[in-house]
């Protein structure tokens, strides 16, 4: 579709757009992959996947939020994994009768410094 002879990415040059990118995040992240396919001319998305591994839905993203220069909220806390206390909601008063009784110290406190806690049910 679109001849190598026309756009070739070095070796260094690769390396460095991976590195950048895996060190950015969010709306920047995007942004930037999305600069450097366009810097990149026609067919620069595939290129960028083949040889950078970059995702052309992310870099679509990005290239929205360039052109109407705003950023696409991500939405995480929206969807994937809830707070430990929603699955877990006696979670907390589990938690306090192993950490709150008295602890105390080896007896052969001399050689170790270590604390004990005593875990009965």
């Amino acid at each position: 579709m679109f001849p190598e002879s026309l756009i070739q990415l070095t070796d260094s040059l690769k390396s460095l757009y991976i590195n950048t990118s895996k060190k950015l995040k969010g709306s920047d992240r995007r942004q930037f992959m999305a600069e450097v396919v366009k810097g990149l001319g026609r067919g620069g998305q595939i290129i960028a996947e083949r040889e950078l591994g970059w995702n052309r839905r992310t870099i679509r993203k990005g290239m929205q939020e360039l052109e109407h220069g705003m950023s696409i909220a991500d939405s995480f806390r929206l969807r994937g994994r809830k707070r430990a206390e929603e699955n877990l909601p006696n979670l907390l008063s589990d938690i306090v009768p192993i950490v709150d009784p008295q602890s105390q110290t080896d007896p052969t406190f001399n050689l170790l410094q270590t604390i004990y806690s005593p875990l009965g049910s």
